[in-house]
């Protein structure tokens, strides 16, 4: 068995063909390791855009690549078929995030015909997996880490290596998973590519219920008690969804505490995920006659 950490890199070009902007490949980096994580070869090749004749600005600012290396480069599908042949069978793939996958499958739909051709047998986000070794080594990490953030934060020297190119990123991939490796935690987040659920939870997007008579949404969870007493809280206005929150205003009918409660409903591709709270009802401002304010002359 082989390990493999894959980068691309891409630029956004308009297709007149699909009338819509791509975000296409311009350049696949790879490194492949032994189980030991030594480096056993690596992967270089740039890709010539089947959409534009030339990149941006930022995308070449960013990775170096020049509008006449990109247009020097082989055609996509050849190119996924000289990564195929060198990636060879048995082997675990990682990328830093799973945004590369999503930039593929795009890839593969519009320039393959839809047909998955990337060899990805068994996967795993390295980004994923790095930050929840920060987490345990009690890092506060609640967005997603750059590369470069990751390696400031364990060390890893990058001076030597060009940040935003393929290969490179690769090969400072490894080094980050060599200094944070854990076997048991490590293989827990690999993923058979194979399974249907695989590429059906990738591509599901979670979002928030607005539909009170929605089929997940359980109605026990509009029931709410009173903070002060403990006792059930009567509600005393129609349910309102308002950004993101279903929201209703309660009396307490033993000791008259009044609230808002507020319940919201995220959809996930296993389960409804649900946050509640109470809010204090903040009285109506009263503005007195004689203090409502005038438009003074000339104004």
């Amino acid at each position: 068995m082989h390990y493999i950490i894959l980068d691309l890199e891409w630029d956004s070009a308009y297709s007149v063909k699909y009338h819509r902007f791509l975000n296409q490949i311009l350049q696949i980096g790879a490194v492949k390791l032994d189980t030991n994580f030594n480096i056993i070869d690596t992967f270089d090749v740039t890709v010539k855009s089947a959409f534009s004749k030339k990149v941006s600005g930022r995308f070449s600012a960013l990775t170096g690549i020049t509008t006449e290396k990109m247009l020097s480069g082989i055609l996509f599908d050849s190119a996924v078929d000289l990564y195929n042949r060198w990636a060879g069978s048995d082997t675990v793939t990682m990328t830093w995030s799973n945004s590369d996958l999503f930039t593929i499958m795009e890839n593969e739909e519009y320039l393959l015909n839809g047909g998955r051709r990337f060899s990805i047998e068994r996967y795993i986000d390295l980004q994923k997996f790095i930050q929840g070794e920060m987490r345990l080594d009690g890092r506060d990490v609640t967005n997603q880490v750059s590369l470069a953030a990751a390696a400031e934060i364990f060390g890893v020297e990058t001076d030597g290596f060009d940040l935003h190119t393929a290969k490179d990123d690769s090969l400072v991939c490894v080094e980050l998973l060599k200094k944070c490796y854990n076997k048991e935690r490590f293989e827990a987040l690999v993923k058979n590519t194979s399974d249907p659920e695989f590429y059906k939870r990738l591509k599901f997007k979670p979002y928030a219920i607005s539909d009170i008579k929605d089929k997940d949404i359980d109605p026990n969870k509009f029931v709410f008690c009173c903070e002060k007493c403990g006792n059930k809280a009567k509600r005393t206005s129609n349910w309102k969804y308002q950004n993101r929150w279903f929201t209703a205003n309660f009396v307490c009918r033993e000791c008259n505490n009044r609230f808002n409660g507020r319940v919201s409903f995220k959809k996930t591709y296993d389960n409804v995920i649900v946050r509640r709270k109470i809010c204090d009802i903040k009285p109506k401002a009263v503005v007195k006659k004689d203090e409502v304010p005038t438009l003074s002359e000339g104004v």
